[in-house]
């Protein structure tokens, strides 16, 4: 008994650790070591056998209380253990242990969680076995991010088999149970106190064999094609926006449920909009001589041209919110984000030698208390230099 590490210590919990607390330790540590996580792992495969001997004493009252008192002495034989075990409370298969405190808290099991058709799930199978989830990348402009849009996809996945309308065979008799693993889809064996789990080798899974396969699909009844499929596309996603097609990934093994298909969306950059949420920006040059006499400015949004009134004596970087020209709300209800547009004063680069007086004559004629921004520097420069 002196080789055994604490329970406690291999749970990493105190000795006053709640049940919730162990129980919370060991899914953590339980998804870590979990053979299907590490194939060929045998360092993390005893991890794992030790981690749910640890947790089935702990996580009884009875055995806990025992445990605490004899320590693993308590479960050698001569002392009383707990109200599951039987005599001297020899511990059950990990992969149970697993099953029971994960079973269900990922959709379709705990198989699912680590990949599919996971090695040490229990089931009895009637042959059919859900298809695989599919991932798609789909790249969208901005325009149709922010109004929605219906794309066709055109992917490469597994479709029900006509030739045998999914059975794999074409005969009524060629299917049967198999033989080594009595329909239950795994085999199981010794290893110690314990008993480990595999897929069964000769049914892969399936719990049964089919003597007849049907030529097309070779059993599986399902074959691969390269498929369309219509995808709506909301207003208001985004980059990083995941959708879900039901039913659209690939067809399952023999009739079983299909799949679903994954979309993720990519929204290419804009020439002239920058997005930030629902709200979008952009910088539009405005001319010198509306910047100082104000009047129209036409400007782009996602809908088409609208303008802004400019007032008078606006100048470099100023804001102008045009409210609900932005991106719809994904949430729904209607809502939209605004466009703000940044102008940036555009000076004159080519000037004749009239206007270039004229221009002098001007800035002579207005001095220096029309320039507020260049006053208030220089006033802000001369405290500066006056320390």
């Amino acid at each position: 008994m002196a080789d055994k590490r604490d329970y406690y210590e291999i749970l990493g919990v105190s000795r006053d650790a709640s049940q919730d607390e162990i129980k919370k330790a060991y899914r953590k540590l339980a998804v870590k070591l979990h053979p299907d996580k590490n194939p060929g792992d045998a360092t993390a495969e005893e991890r794992f056998k030790e981690l749910g001997e640890a947790y089935e004493a702990l996580s009884d009252a009875d055995k806990r209380a025992a445990y605490d008192r004899y320590g693993h002495a308590a479960f050698s034989g001569g002392m009383g253990g707990g109200r599951s075990g039987g005599g001297g409370g020899g511990f059950h298969d990990p992969m149970d242990i697993f099953s029971q405190v994960f079973g269900g808290a990922f959709g379709g099991g705990f198989e699912e969680f680590f990949g599919g058709g996971g090695g040490s799930s229990r089931r009895k199978s009637s042959g059919k076995q859900r298809g695989s989830d599919l991932r798609y990348d789909l790249e969208i402009s901005l325009e149709e991010a922010a109004n929605g849009v219906e794309k066709e996809l055109e992917i490469e996945r597994y479709v029900p088999c006509d030739t045998c309308s999914s059975k794999g065979t074409k005969g009524s008799g060629g299917v049967k149970v198999c033989q080594t693993c009595g329909g239950r889809g795994v085999v199981a064996r010794q290893a110690g106190i314990f008993i480990q789990q595999s897929t069964c080798p000769e049914c892969r899974g399936a719990g049964e064999t089919i003597s007849d396969p049907c030529s097309s699909c070779k059993g599986e009844g399902r074959v691969q094609r390269d498929s369309r499929i219509k995808l709506r596309i909301p207003a208001g996603v985004d980059t990083g926006t995941r959708l879900r097609s039901s039913g659209n990934g690939d067809a399952g093994v023999r009739g079983g449920e299909a799949g679903d298909l994954y979309v993720f969306l990519h929204v290419r950059d804009h020439d002239i909009f920058e997005r930030d949420g629902d709200d979008l920006f952009c910088e539009v040059p405005l001319p010198f001589s509306i910047a100082a006499l104000g009047g129209e400015l036409k400007v782009p949004t996602l809908d088409g041209q609208s303008s802004i009134k400019i007032p008078v004596g606006t100048q470099g970087g100023t804001v102008f919110r045009l409210r609900g020209k932005g991106i719809a709300a994904l949430s729904g209800g209607g809502r939209k984000g605004d466009l703000n547009v940044r102008v940036q004063v555009e000076v004159p680069t080519k000037l004749n030698s009239s206007q270039q007086e004229k221009l002098r004559t001007f800035s002579e004629s207005i001095g220096e208390q029309n320039s507020p921004m260049q006053e208030s520097f220089f006033q802000k420069a001369k405290r500066f230099f006056d320390r």
